[in-house]
């Protein structure tokens, strides 16, 4: 395991260590997500923090699911969560289910009624917030709040047997109306939700609420470092309140850190479903998507991942990071490790006039110039060939050093090839070029003459590979005002070729195209009979330390 960098976190650990805050009981987390839409790259941030801390204290990690919500839950996020979390390369010690503790949370209810700590009330939920005050109001008390505790758990009783509607009843903490924290003003504990749950099916029609019962579980599951993002700062007092009210001996504590934001991204569950409910992408796991699904399918890496997590660090103040370190963090990982193809995205036929018609040579091309270990291939040369048509210019720009007329220049690992002539079709435009070859120059054989500035990458038009690639820019975009807009042209599909090896791939199997970037064979769509490859990312980093 690599070394874990401290943070405020773990300094805040390191204390409680030596005041020996929890005795001999280790260091205990855990990663509690809402199976309500696939994970995105800010519940990775999570996810290691959560794992790592764990790890550096050879302590546990639980994988806990938040299912307190039945509406919203489905098994098939459930088991997205599960290969996400095992993706990033860790493994929970207990998985659980908020569920589970479903009798407990209502036996802690009753005990905060009979301590004349908790109230039924029949407000709605409007009537609720619109007593709640703001800032610099106090909160209005519920009609209700002075309910005797016998008529109280008489009431929660009936809308557990299922007496009321939806709404029609809550629970309700009772602290303090004037609180200047408004999480502190009577919140609503409990609900009523005639709804079949995927783990309790109609035992329960009442449910727990997500800020009573998410203490109540670290403190059942002996916690000591509950790991949260910076909206919930402010829920802390509550979280507080609920232990300490229900005399819960060695209490686990929260601690708030930034959540993750991305420039170019959205990472709002409701938003990315709102995404693929209206066929905006063509999945949760769609490579332009920021979830975790969406990413392995686009073919970053876990270890790239992890390294970006660890990158940017734990704070206590919200930043947006630049996604183009994440970007960075792929290239770093990827570059000695894939071997590299050379691919024509554009294609841009040429013909070398003076090469035997009937000739095929293999050339020796090394696999990954950063990493010798990887070796060497042999690809096909001869007569006519595919180049990119970026690397023509028919009147050559200032410091343009690729083909144009009257240029000579290094086809890679083959020859020198000097441009002759521009055949055009009927609208003028270029669609191919007579080229011709000096056989002395041949890159293997030691030729030491003239030198030539340009060296461009090339296909075998024989043995060329058709390919399908898939290339991307961000789903999200921002205007000039910082408006965010859904970016059109996010995916762009283009027919190309490559060298004959490229048949052979695996779906999952990573490659660098020659002087273009990293892509990788889609998980999903790649068969023998349509090689579809995606852009994971481009060849050069715009990111600067």
């Amino acid at each position: 395991m690599a070394e874990i960098s401290s943070n405020f976190i773990h300094n805040i650990i390191d204390k409680d260590l030596e005041d020996q805050t929890y005795g001999d009981r280790p260091v205990y987390t855990r990663f509690p997500p809402e199976p309500n839409g696939y994970l995105h790259i800010g519940h990775a941030k999570s996810i290691c923090l959560n794992f790592t801390t764990a790890q550096k204290y050879g302590g546990k990690c639980n994988l806990r699911y938040d299912d307190t919500n039945p509406v919203k839950e489905d098994v098939e996020y459930v088991t997205s969560i599960e290969e996400d979390v095992r993706w990033l390369g860790f493994q929970w010690e207990k998985r659980l289910w908020a569920s589970d503790y479903f009798d407990t949370m209502y036996e802690c209810a009753l005990k905060l009624i009979k301590k004349g700590k908790a109230y039924v009330c029949d407000l709605t939920a409007d009537e609720i917030k619109n007593t709640r005050g703001t800032l610099t109001r106090p909160g209005e008390e519920s009609p209700y709040r002075n309910r005797t505790i016998e008529e109280n758990l008489a009431l929660f009783e009936e809308m557990r047997q299922g007496k009321y509607a939806n709404g029609e009843k809550v629970l309700r903490a009772k602290i303090d109306m004037a609180s200047p924290n408004i999480n502190m003003r009577d919140p609503v504990i409990y609900r009523i939700a005639h709804a079949e749950h995927h783990n309790t099916g109609d035992k329960w029609c009442i449910y727990p609420m997500y800020d009573f019962a998410h203490p109540i579980e670290d403190a059942i599951e002996e916690i000591t470092h509950s790991i949260c993002t910076l909206e919930f700062e402010d829920h802390r007092p509550l979280y507080d309140w609920v232990l300490q009210e229900l005399d819960w001996p060695m209490p686990p504590q929260q601690i708030e850190f930034a959540r993750l934001n991305l420039t170019n991204t959205v990472m709002s569950k409701r938003y990315l479903k709102a995404l693929v409910d209206d066929g905006t992408v063509s999945g949760w796991d769609d490579p332009r998507m920021p979830t975790i699904a969406g990413i392995r399918r686009r073919g970053y890496t876990p270890e790239a991942v992890r390294d970006f997590c660890e990158r940017i660090g734990v704070a206590k103040a919200n930043s947006t990071v630049d996604i183009s370190l994440l970007e960075h963090c792929v290239r770093e990982d990827l570059k000695e490790k894939v071997e590299s193809r050379m691919v024509i995205l554009d294609p841009l036929k040429v013909t070398i006039t003076n090469y035997p018609e009937d000739m095929t040579e293999e050339m020796k091309i090394e696999n990954n110039k950063e990493n010798e270990a990887m070796g060497t291939r042999m690809v096909p040369f001869s007569r006519e060939l595919y180049v990119e048509r970026e690397d023509f210019m028919e009147v050559p720009a200032k410091k343009y050093f690729r083909l144009f007329p009257g240029n000579e220049v290094r086809f890679k690992s083959a020859y020198f090839i000097t441009c002759n002539e521009v055949v055009k079709d009927e609208e003028g435009n270029v669609v191919e070029l007579l080229c011709t070859y000096d056989p002395e120059t041949r890159c293997d054989s030691g030729f030491e003459g003239r030198k030539v500035k340009g060296t461009i990458h090339w296909v075998d038009a024989k043995t060329a590979v058709p390919l399908k690639v898939r290339l991307y820019d961000y789903l999200m975009m921002e205007d000039e005002n910082g408006e965010t807009y859904i970016n059109p042209e996010s995916e762009k599909v283009v027919e190309a070729f490559a060298e004959p090896s490229l048949k052979d791939a695996k779906p999952g199997e990573r490659f660098q195209f020659f002087r273009k970037g990293y892509y990788i064979a889609d998980s999903k769509l790649f068969s023998k009979d349509e090689l579809v490859f995606n852009q994971i990312v481009d060849l050069k980093s715009s990111w600067k330390k």
